[in-house]
C-alpha cells in the first residue's frame, strides 16, 4: 500500500514512531490483566509532537490492526490512520473500532488514548445495562462516581463513539460499558486509558463479589467528591 506519511514533516514522522512503540508496547498489558482473548480488544493513541519541535498534525491516531494477535503486534505492525478513520500508513487493515477511536479524539481534545476490551467482569455489567454503583474508595478515587453505561451501538462507523462522547461528557469517568458490548476507556494519553481499563475490570469484579454476599453500601457523595478530588489532584504528585 502506498503510504501518505512521507507527506507529513520529520517531527510528525518522529512522533509517529513513537506512538508506534508505546502502543505496541501498551497492547502486551492487555492479556497481562486478564483483560482480552484472542485478538479482541485494541488501545490507540493520538500522535502528538513535541512543541518544542514545531507544530503538529491535529489529525492522526495509532492503533492496532485489525485480526493480528496479540504476541503478533510489533511497532511496525500498528496503523496509521487519520480522524476520519482512514488508512494513512501500515501494511493491514485498521481495527474495526478505528472509527468509534478516532470520533472520541474528534470530539474530545482533552483525550489522547482510547482503549477497548471485551473484559469479563466489567462486560458482563454492560450485558446487563447497568452501572457499577460507586460503593469502593477505589473506585471514587480512579472514576469520581459509578461507571456510566453508554446506549447499543453497531460495530463498524461512529455510532459507538458517539455514545462514548455523549455519556461520558456527563460523567467523571474515564470508562463507559457500552451496552451489550464492552468498556472502552480514555486518558491523556494510552497508558491512561489501559490503567483505567485494568481499573474498571478489577471494579466490576469486586463489586459483583460484593453483591453476591449482600447489597454494597453506597460512599456519600461528600466522601466521594472528597476522595476523588484528593486522588486526582494530589496523590503521587509529591
Amino acid at each position: 500500500m502506498t503510504t501518505t506519511l512521507d507527506a507529513y514533516p520529520q517531527t510528525v514522522r518522529d512522533a509517529v514512531a513513537q506512538a508506534r512503540t508505546s502502543v505496541s508496547a501498551l497492547h502486551a498489558e492487555l492479556p497481562r490483566w486478564g483483560l482480552v482473548v484472542w485478538t479482541a480488544g485494541n488501545v490507540s493513541q493520538r500522535v502528538v509532537v513535541d512543541p518544542a519541535a514545531g507544530p503538529g498534525p491535529d489529525d492522526l491516531l495509532v492503533i492496532k490492526p485489525s485480526g493480528v494477535t496479540y504476541d503478533e503486534l510489533t511497532p511496525e505492525s500498528m496503523v496509521v490512520c487519520d480522524l476520519g478513520a482512514n488508512l494513512v500508513d501500515g501494511t493491514r487493515a485498521p481495527s474495526s473500532d478505528t472509527a468509534a477511536h478516532a470520533y472520541v479524539y474528534t470530539h474530545m481534545p482533552e483525550v489522547g488514548g482510547v482503549v477497548h476490551t471485551h473484559s469479563t467482569y466489567a462486560t458482563a455489567w454492560a450485558a446487563r445495562a447497568e452501572p457499577v454503583p460507586c460503593v469502593l474508595t477505589m473506585m471514587a478515587d480512579e472514576f469520581g462516581g459509578p461507571i456510566p453505561i453508554g446506549p447499543f451501538a453497531l460495530i463498524g462507523d461512529d455510532s459507538i463513539g458517539r455514545g462514548i462522547v455523549e455519556t461520558l461528557r456527563e460523567s467523571r469517568s474515564p470508562a463507559v460499558l457500552m451496552r451489550n458490548h464492552g468498556p472502552f476507556t480514555i486518558g491523556k494519553d494510552a497508558k491512561a486509558a489501559v490503567k483505567a481499563a485494568v481499573m474498571v475490570e478489577e471494579v466490576a469484579r469486586t463489586v459483583h463479589i460484593s453483591r453476591q454476599l449482600g447489597e454494597p453500601l453506597p460512599i456519600e457523595q461528600q466522601h466521594v467528591d472528597s476522595l476523588y478530588a484528593r486522588y486526582q489532584n494530589v496523590y503521587g504528585q509529591h
